[in-house]
């Protein structure tokens, strides 16, 4: 291919060209990168719409030798519509000339890459024995998490719950029928939560969705929807019990609220986060203690993440025909 042209990726061509298991092992490596220091990574730039709902954002990183960038929009009132709530494109450059190399569609690396980070984290953090898994939310993230537990951990049972019941039911169907996997639609969240051992959070909610005296010993969290310093889908008790890791400090610090609302309060300190995921990975800081003890990996999503998927995605694009290429500018 002709070094002057432009890859661009389709939403169908990332999901063959970014399989759910290869990833899990890249975000691996990518997060390792990212605490050895290899990286460069600002909090991301977030802009309120007028109309006080929806965000743009963009967050961009340099990662080893990859430089790169996503630009999304969120409309969380995308639900019931046909458009994800993410979305946007991940644009990625090579180091020589800083030439645009490829532009990948978003919702698709975003929808798999931070499932397979919190695959990661189960296979980090989880009990190894982890049979029964517990998703609140039904939507995308729901199902492409639901594929990253089932890489990691022998789940034979699924529940999950949604504030829309038809949602769970429709869910559930789909799920039994792409996956093989029995899985049941509750009316609680509760009632989805009790007994399991892995949990993933991924809804919209504002306000806490699950509730720490629910928790069986033992049982792992991959808190994955609230990504605003004034959200929460996680009681301060949830928090208080397990041994929390997260994605990358610095953005826990500025961004979640899982971890700063009962930071505010004065119910945990800044000591609680025990280590970041890439800690684990390099074996710097166990993930899990004991068998009993609870855990919470509190994912937030991170531009290097991003530019890693398109690294990997670019470079098999190249090498089986997948996308298409376009005279972008650059050259003089």
């Amino acid at each position: 291919m002709s070094d002057t042209r432009t890859l661009v990726v389709s939403h169908a061509e990332v999901q063959r060209l970014l399989p759910m298991a290869d990833c899990i092992d890249l975000m691996g490596e990518t997060l390792a990168t990212l605490t050895r220091g290899d990286a460069l990574l600002p909090l991301r730039t977030i802009i309120r719409l007028p109309d006080g709902k929806n965000l743009f954002a963009a967050m961009p990183a340099v990662l080893g030798e990859s430089i790169g960038a996503k630009v999304i929009t969120v409309f969380p009132g995308n639900e019931g519509t046909p458009y994800e709530s993410h979305i946007g494109v991940v644009l990625y450059f090579e180091p020589q000339h800083g030439r645009l190399q490829a532009i990948i569609d978003a919702s698709s690396v975003t929808a798999i890459r931070t499932a397979a980070v919190s695959g990661l984290a189960t296979r980090l953090m989880a009990r190894e024995d982890a049979s029964e898994l517990a998703i609140l939310g039904s939507g995308v993230q729901a199902m492409t998490h639901l594929e990253a537990v089932l890489c990691v951990r022998p789940i034979t049972q699924v529940r999950v719950w949604s504030r829309h019941q038809q949602n769970a039911v429709t869910f559930a169907e789909q799920a039994h029928k792409r996956f093989g996997v029995p899985v049941e639609s509750t009316p609680t969240a509760e009632a989805a939560v009790r007994g399991a051992h892995v949990i993933c959070t991924t809804t919209s909610a504002r306000e806490p969705i699950l509730l720490g005296d629910w928790l069986a010993p033992g049982a792992h969290i991959n808190a994955v929807g609230a990504s605003q310093r004034t959200t929460r889908e996680l009681d301060t008790a949830a928090v208080q019990r397990a041994r929390l890791i997260v994605d990358r400090r610095e953005s826990a610090m500025a961004e979640s609220g899982d971890f700063l609302i009962p930071l505010n309060d004065g119910d945990i300190t800044t000591e609680h986060i025990r280590g970041e995921l890439g800690d684990v990975v390099l074996g710097r800081v166990p993930g899990r203690e004991h068998p009993e003890q609870v855990t919470i990996f509190k994912s937030l999503g991170l531009a290097v993440e991003d530019i890693a998927s398109a690294r990997f995605i670019y470079e098999r694009a190249r090498s089986s025909g997948d996308g298409t290429w376009l005279e972008i500018g650059g050259l003089r």
